[in-house]
């Protein structure tokens, strides 16, 4: 233990002042407040010039406090290497698809699932990663998911009635934007509060519900997605049986459920609208539409920030070019859409090596949950779109940063539930050098 301490000790010293503390409170403020504005705007009647002022003070309070935090500080030269390419790649991305007319300037700041701070939320590398920052995190996601029910009661009605789109996009939003990163809560189950642990299973369930009842087949499998790596961090960590047969009876109700909807006959409507949806292909024509717009140079290098992609009458088009979109719900795509096979490649580089070490090559499973997320992430790049200016997104640079450093990987589980459950904290001697404070003595 006392070497686990020294090692903590280092990982807490890592850019902990107390001035990095209050820069990382001020970002995250900012960020739920512009996170906030957005959703208000995309909700039956919204007061457009509350919703774009709340995310200009939300833009403003996170530029400011990321600019100060901001180090180049690596743990691996392979990552060292392979994020300044990247980087790089990001702002030529922003740069060819920057456009100076007032709406479009609006577009680029304001909107998080095509705008600029899309493509520079990598930077989050780069901010303070020991655990106290961590600590915040786990209190902003738990802010998104109350968050969550707040709109979910302010915008009931269009959610809940299935034939009207503009419910079905705000419902996707809430659930994108503040309830899905909870998961991340569950698969850290091990260094939650109980109320934590409570709120997360309410809003992951409740999204469940709202998506099978919607009948959204892209929501549906990432929330199940995440249950079942959630389990496998169960199997891993915990050996009451009570816990494993009760999780084992919620997965199997879950997937006979799925399986109901795939194959079955069933008196359950929503199951049969299920089973409906799954045989209903609404991706081919657009992705055909994809494939013949698409030259070779846009495969290599994307068409950049503001690109637009053919798509086939019907569907929703962007601006004042007719038969054009600004995206596709194929992220993968999406992606190469925007920056290419360059892109796609250089972030998978990243993503897949950060993966690897989470899950096979740590101590713990706080890293073994960071693997996970980006694991989940990889998987959700067909069916929706997760690459976007959100926690979810945000926490998969987090889980990098967290996979790349063998001090996290290294330190054991014990050590880790000690220091997030409270039972010591990080002090400062005479020498304003860290110490830990043992407060259970």
């Amino acid at each position: 233990m006392e070497h686990e301490e020294e090692i903590f000790d280092q990982l807490l010293a890592s850019r902990n002042s107390y001035k990095n503390r209050q820069l990382l409170n001020v970002f995250w403020i900012g960020f739920i407040i512009y996170i906030f504005g957005y959703t208000l705007s995309v909700g039956p009647d919204p007061n457009y010039m509350i919703c774009d002022l709340l995310r200009l003070v939300g833009i403003t309070l996170f530029v400011i406090s990321s600019t100060l935090m901001i180090a180049l500080k690596f743990e691996s030269k392979y990552l060292a290497l392979l994020f300044h390419l990247f980087i790089f790649w990001q702002f030529f991305v922003v740069l060819r698809g920057v456009e100076m007319g007032y709406e479009e300037i609006k577009n680029i700041l304001f909107n998080p699932l095509n705008g600029m701070f899309l493509y520079i939320t990598p930077l989050i590398l780069l901010f303070p990663r020991n655990p106290h920052s961590l600590k915040i995190i786990f209190k902003v996601i738990a802010a998104f998911g109350i968050l969550f029910f707040v709109g979910f009661v302010l915008m009931y009605a269009p959610i809940i009635d299935r034939d009207n789109v503009d419910g079905r996009d705000i419902f996707e939003v809430l659930v994108k934007v503040m309830a899905f990163p909870t998961a991340f809560l569950l698969m850290t189950y091990n260094f939650q509060s109980n109320n934590k642990k409570l709120l997360a299973i309410a809003v992951i369930l409740v999204s469940l519900a709202l998506a099978a009842f919607r009948v959204r087949r892209g929501l549906i499998f990432i929330i199940g997605c995440a249950l079942i790596l959630t389990f496998l961090i169960f199997l891993y960590i915990n050996k009451r049986q009570s816990v494993l047969v009760i999780l084992s009876i919620f997965a199997g109700f879950l997937m006979s459920i799925i399986g109901l909807g795939a194959f079955g006959n069933s008196d359950i409507e929503f199951v049969n609208r299920i089973k409906e949806r799954l045989e209903e292909d609404t991706r081919s024509e657009v992705e055909l539409y994809y494939y013949a717009d698409m030259e070779a140079k846009d495969w290599l290098i994307g068409r950049g920030m503001s690109g637009l992609v053919a798509a086939p009458p019907g569907i929703d088009s962007s601006g004042d070019t007719s038969g054009y979109r600004d995206g596709i719900e194929t992220d993968y795509l999406n992606t190469i859409l925007k920056g290419g096979s360059i892109g796609l490649g250089l972030l998978l580089l990243i993503a897949v090596p950060a993966m690897l070490n989470g899950l096979f090559f740590s101590n713990n499973s706080l890293a073994k949950a960071a693997g996970f997320w980006i694991l989940l992430w990889i998987i959700s790049l067909y069916p929706t779109t997760v690459t976007t200016f959100s926690m979810n997104y945000i926490l998969v640079w987090v889980s990098i940063g967290i996979c790349y450093s063998p001090i996290y990987r290294r330190l054991s589980e014990e050590t880790l539930i000690n220091y997030f459950k409270g039972k010591f904290e990080p002090i400062l001697d005479e020498q304003n050098t860290i110490q830990l404070n043992d407060k259970s003595t």
